[in-house]
């Protein structure tokens, strides 16, 4: 193996069952789809983050740190180096006040329980959102009329030098969509929520909305990696394919959602290439008939 000597030295401070040696991808992605990682690492804390960072400086191995892979494509060949996934084994919440402070790893849907036992409002948008609140955080995710940006307060993130330091709201640079977290060179470790006391049967019901929304609208039953288009300016993705006819297309295993035309699904068998041309087909056609130009919410990796 040609990361023999990562493997050995991770050994030296995490556990065996927190290493896995090629692992397929598609088991840690929502589209079930891509190629072997050479190696995946859960990490537990802070202090294994920074020494797994180090050993791959050291030895010149690239890595790549993911969430729960709900908005990830993995390419077909798989990636090369170490994957750092930061999800079941990094997810400590604390709650204080008004105040929810979590590690990145916590599951979306656990952060909106969390503040749904504690009467507090402002992620009701978040029941039901996949994946992790990292990358929720970094993607500036949201739905049904909100979104991170409106109840992040600050975050704390590490730099690949192994620097640890917290940046505030503004430093993030909210978008639509965006973040400087997003420019990759640092690592988000942990979020600090400020939300607003509120009702819990209030509270309930608009997370039951949300919830009922998806079911409605969603094709929850299929892997897919959530929108795959940013909404257009005074537009909507999903609208815009499906005016343009292209409502159930498919290349391969790769399907336009026949319930909403903004997502694109994994019916079974579908390839990384096969989910490239199907959003390379979509937005050419899609620019063809409207003149707009869609821009992929997905982001693609691998080699």
């Amino acid at each position: 193996m040609e990361y023999k000597i990562i493997y050995d030295k991770l050994k030296d401070f995490i556990s065996e069952d927190r290493i896995k040696i090629n692992e397929p991808m598609k088991n840690h992605t929502s589209f079930q789809i891509g190629g072997a990682c050479d190696i995946l690492v859960l990490p537990r804390s802070q202090s294994e983050i920074k020494k797994i960072i180090d050993l791959c400086r050291e030895n010149q191995t690239p890595f790549f740190v993911m969430g729960n892979g709900t908005n990830l494509l993995i390419k077909d060949s798989g990636i090369r180096g170490v994957v750092i996934k930061l999800a079941q084994n990094f997810n400590d919440i604390k709650v204080d006040g008004n105040i929810i402070t979590c590690k990145a790893g916590v599951a979306m849907s656990a952060i909106s329980r969390a503040a749904l036992e504690n009467s507090l409002s402002g992620l009701e948008f978040a029941n039901g959102i996949p994946g992790s609140v990292g990358g929720a955080c970094v993607m500036n995710a949201g739905a049904y009329g909100g979104e991170m940006a409106d109840v992040v307060k600050k975050v704390k993130v590490m730099d690949f030098e192994g620097n640890v330091y917290e940046m505030s709201k503004d430093q993030i640079g909210y978008s639509y969509r965006k973040s400087s977290l997003q420019k990759g060179d640092k690592i988000l470790l942990e979020v600090e929520m400020e939300l607003k006391p509120g009702n819990y049967d209030e509270i309930k019901s608009k997370m039951e909305k949300c919830m009922s929304l998806r079911r409605q609208k969603q094709p929850l039953n299929m892997p897919s990696a959530g929108s795959a288009f940013k909404r257009p300016k005074d537009n909507y993705a999903g609208l815009l394919i499906e005016k343009a006819g292209l409502k159930g297309y498919s290349i391969g295993g790769a399907m336009v959602s026949d319930l909403h035309a903004g997502f694109i699904v994994n019916t079974g068998n579908a390839t990384c290439a096969d989910v490239e041309a199907l959003l390379n087909h979509v937005k050419k056609v899609v620019k063809e008939k409207f003149n707009i130009e869609l821009e992929p919410e997905i982001k693609i990796r691998g080699n």
